[in-house]
């Protein structure tokens, strides 16, 4: 099942579809076999695996390994760093993506809220007057007994 709650078609490919062996991820990722592997090892870049073991990447994998290069080369970032690199923005998207559920689930209870809340305003009594404040002034008011209530 994919996001949404679909059955997802095993045929369709998709991002995150493991269909590049090593020799054309390499290719296509401008880096040879043997780095690919290292990067494997290392936690990196860890392609899907077939039932022999082979590695399989995705077209993300293939994304991963160009980042993964410009970050060495371009900003002289060692493994380690890329590494950490890596898992704290894999961390960020899936806060964001958590944050984008929750999101989701407060505007859900918000409009329920607001709905139960014009069910009560529908219910009150149409016969009865709002209660107002009264001024204070300084007028005089007069109060005489009854005759009767003596």
């Amino acid at each position: 099942m994919n996001g949404d709650g679909r059955r997802r078609n095993p045929y369709e490919l998709t991002d995150e579809s493991p269909v590049y062996v090593i020799s054309v991820a390499a290719q296509l990722s401008g880096l040879h076999p043997q780095t690919l592997r290292q990067y494997d090892r290392l936690g990196l870049v860890s392609p899907d695996r077939t039932a022999g073991r082979g590695r399989r990447y995705s077209a993300r994998d293939i994304e991963l390994l160009r980042q993964v290069q410009q970050l060495s080369q371009d900003e002289g970032i060692n493994l380690a760093g890329i590494k950490r690199i890596i898992e704290l923005e894999n961390q960020v998207a899936a806060l964001q993506q958590r944050v984008a559920e929750l999101q989701t689930v407060v505007e859900g209870a918000a409009a329920a809220m607001q709905q139960r809340e014009a069910a009560v305003h529908a219910s009150y009594r149409r016969d009865l007057v709002p209660y107002q404040e009264v001024q204070q002034t300084s007028a005089l008011v007069v109060w005489r007994p009854n005759k009767r209530e003596r």
